[in-house]
């Protein structure tokens, strides 16, 4: 007896014929199985098409709303021209003093007033119409913008000329980033919030890859005028979407009254609250050390890729198209379930830190930067939507300057440091000092955000357990 499992045919019985059917057989079955397998191939076809088309859809599903579209479009086009400032920025500074180490001193000294003041502007923001707070400081902005062009064109530039404007600079900013950041919250409904900050990440790293190559065009053929003048003309952008929007159709936001101890009730607030404290914990180490990348790429161009302003300019629109990418992707997943992916995000922008510190050469440099450009606008986009979604409405002006704080004002500190190591250890070091200690960070905070993903879970499910 032949085993049903064994393949071989079993002894045929004596006087019978033996028909050959079998190619006919197996032409029937190739046949029938080929006619259904077509439909059922063209039918999955179908199906992951749709299923790609949905996903798109996701990932610009908040373009929908008009005055968020209009807040989008606005920004796309003044971030572009503040990345050709900043650009242009770092090259006059080098170009001045020759210096790491100033050009981290001149970059920090933006973010100074932000570390000192930065609550305080959270607390305007929660207070004051965040949309007309910012027609003045984004008007105020376009004009130091001026000043800069204008200090280039007559030949007056100085090192301290340039410091005196990045304070001014960075005054305005401690008001208008809480404003700026808290102000798309007003615009979309919560299930659209984390889509909304995604998509504003992407228009940032968009525009940094036309404002980088751009500026890097224009300061090496025109010079650093232009760039100036150029993002004071963008500026009209945005305040062109602020007056087009519709002020009844954004979300009711109850303003605190003024009373004494606001800002420290923020901090408490933040303290109090694990779902914010530990994000910002992890935005503070990276603001300070890893998001020094005005300081950081022209050193590496500079130093160990022997480039100038054209290979700054690649590098950081390289970057720029890995954070589109990324953005696109976090986009379409909407918001984030869990905590615990920040340290993911995390761990995997840190790994991409420290390869982009150890690239031997310019393409791989670029293959590098590729990946921080996504680890960065993961990491960026899920801790401000964490906060964003962790903070009550009345709150969440003065959370988002805790965050601008961590991000940026912890520049002041950062910038000069990665400055003087890059100087004293080498343009590489600058990026290894980021690269190392966010890879910890990840590695470490996971476990608390679980506590906190099961934290959150427990509370959801005791609100929707009846009484």
């Amino acid at each position: 007896m032949t085993a049903p499992d064994d393949p071989s045919p079993g002894p045929e019985p004596a006087g019978t014929t033996r028909t050959d059917t079998g190619g006919d057989a197996a032409g029937g079955g190739v046949g029938t199985a080929g006619a259904t397998a077509a439909p059922d191939r063209a039918a999955g076809d179908t199906r992951a098409a749709a299923g790609r088309t949905r996903a798109l859809s996701r990932a610009f599903s908040s373009l929908s709303i008009r005055n968020y579209r209009l807040y989008f479009w606005g920004y796309s086009v003044s971030i572009a021209g503040t990345w050709m400032q900043t650009l242009a920025l770092a090259f006059l500074v080098l170009h001045l003093t020759g210096s790491g180490a100033d050009l981290g001193i001149s970059t920090g000294a933006r973010f100074l007033p932000l570390a000192l003041l930065g609550p305080f502007g959270g607390l305007i923001a929660d207070r004051y119409d965040r949309r007309r707070l910012l027609y003045l400081t984004q008007s105020a902005s376009a004009a130091v913008a001026v000043a800069f062009a204008l200090m280039t064109g007559l030949g007056a530039a100085s090192f301290g000329g340039v410091v005196a404007l990045s304070l001014a600079l960075g005054v305005l900013t401690v008001f208008d980033n809480p404003a700026r950041q808290s102000l798309i919250g007003d615009l979309v409904p919560r299930e659209q919030l984390a889509n909304a900050v995604t998509l504003n990440s992407v228009s940032v790293n968009l525009a940094r890859v036309l404002g980088a190559a751009a500026g890097g065009a224009l300061v090496a053929g025109v010079g650093l005028t232009t760039c100036f003048v150029l993002n004071a003309l963008s500026f009209a952008g945005v305040l062109v979407s602020l007056v087009l929007m519709r002020p009844a159709e954004m979300n009711p936001v109850d303003r605190p009254p003024r009373e004494k101890g606001q800002v420290r009730a923020g901090l408490r607030y933040a303290r109090s609250t694990p779902a914010l404290l530990l994000p910002l914990v992890m935005i503070t180490i990276t603001g300070a050390l890893a998001y020094e990348f005005p300081v950081t790429l022209p050193l590496v161009a500079r130093g160990a890729l022997h480039g100038g302003a054209g290979t700054y300019g690649a590098m950081a629109a390289v970057m720029a198209i890995g954070a589109v990418l990324g953005g696109l992707v976090v986009a379409g997943r909407g918001n984030p379930r869990h905590s615990s992916s920040l340290a993911v995000a995390s761990v995997g922008w840190g790994v991409a830190i420290t390869a982009a510190a150890l690239a031997p050469t310019l393409p791989w440099e670029l293959l590098a930067l590729l990946f921080v450009g996504y680890g960065g606008v993961s990491f960026n986009s899920l801790s401000k939507t964490a906060l964003q979604l962790a903070a009550a409405p009345a709150m969440r002006g003065r959370v988002m300057a805790l965050w601008a704080l961590a991000w940026g004002g912890t520049t002041v500190i950062g910038g000069p440091l990665v400055g003087w190591v890059a100087q004293d250890l080498g343009s590489r070091w600058s990026l290894v000092v980021g690269g190392v200690p966010t890879l910890l960070l990840g590695i470490v905070m996971l476990p608390a955000l679980r506590r906190v993903d099961r934290s959150a879970a427990a509370a959801t499910s005791q609100a929707g357990t009846p009484a």
